[in-house]
């Protein structure tokens, strides 16, 4: 408990000396020692950031959702598919899938940038919702088709035999019992687009669209000498995720057809 209450302190203490810079005025960030605790807390570096960085911050938001929204729309009835329906092929594409997990970002930007140049999706919302769909969905098949496997056959078998088509048992049995891998595989998909920064600087030029990531290199470009301002955006940025994580943590869990079956 006390090795593991000393490993927590470690791990948090850099989230709280980010918060704890963030609500310290500019002129005592130098004192010696520094403040553990801001004495006489400012919110003009939040002031700052919001008004910075909120176009950015809904830009991120739009961009994360329809990207989860996509991701989950393919990888959900290409996992059911491999299977239940147990189509051909299924076992080469889970290869091609494991082999686009291990292929560098920086790869799949610059082959992106080039078919973007070509069809005109650079500086689009279309454009990065794909880029960052097409990084994540690879990983939400895995995930979503090993707690598929787990949903016993019998109960699919015993919905056709009440006349229950693929599309039915899909949408009023497989994807109701794979809640948590469902809300899992959003989770990881919201949280590498919201924290994505190689395709929001490589598919995206000029002002037009910015997302968070970028607003917030941009930001610290711009404010290297006011770090208050600075480590406000930052827990701005970290606040969604958090959130996230907290709210999905009763999901993310091993067993979702518990109860399922009745013996």
């Amino acid at each position: 408990l006390v090795l593991g209450l000393i490993f927590c302190v470690i791990l948090l203490f850099p989230l709280y000396w980010m918060v704890n810079v963030s609500l310290t005025k500019p002129q005592h960030l130098l004192a010696s020692p520094p403040h553990f605790f801001p004495s006489d807390p400012t919110f003009d570096g939040y002031v700052r950031a919001f008004s910075t960085q909120l176009p950015s911050l809904l830009t991120s938001v739009i961009i994360s959702l329809c990207s989860v929204v996509v991701t989950l729309i393919v990888s959900a009835p290409a996992a059911y598919a491999m299977t239940k329906i147990k189509v051909r092929g299924s076992g080469l594409v889970m290869f091609l899938l494991l082999m686009a997990q291990m292929i560098p970002g920086i790869v799949t930007v610059m082959a992106l940038y080039s078919m973007y140049s070509a069809v005109g999706l650079l500086n689009t919302y279309p454009g990065l919702i794909l880029a960052d769909a097409t990084a994540s969905i690879p990983l939400a098949v895995i995930l979503l088709r090993a707690y598929m496997i787990s949903i016993p056959d019998s109960l699919l078998e015993a919905a056709e035999i009440d006349g229950a088509g693929e599309a039915r048992k899909f949408f009023q049995i497989v994807l109701p019992l794979s809640r948590n891998s469902l809300v899992t595989a959003a989770l990881f998909a919201f949280l590498f687009s919201w924290g994505d920064f190689l395709n929001a600087r490589s598919l995206t030029t000029g002002n037009s669209i910015v997302p968070f990531t970028l607003g917030l290199y941009r930001f610290i470009g711009s404010q290297t000498t006011d770090w208050n301002s600075v480590m406000a955006a930052a827990v701005i940025a970290s606040i969604p995720a958090a959130f996230l994580l907290v709210f999905a943590q009763k999901y993310v869990s091993a067993g979702v057809t518990a109860g399922a079956v009745k013996d």
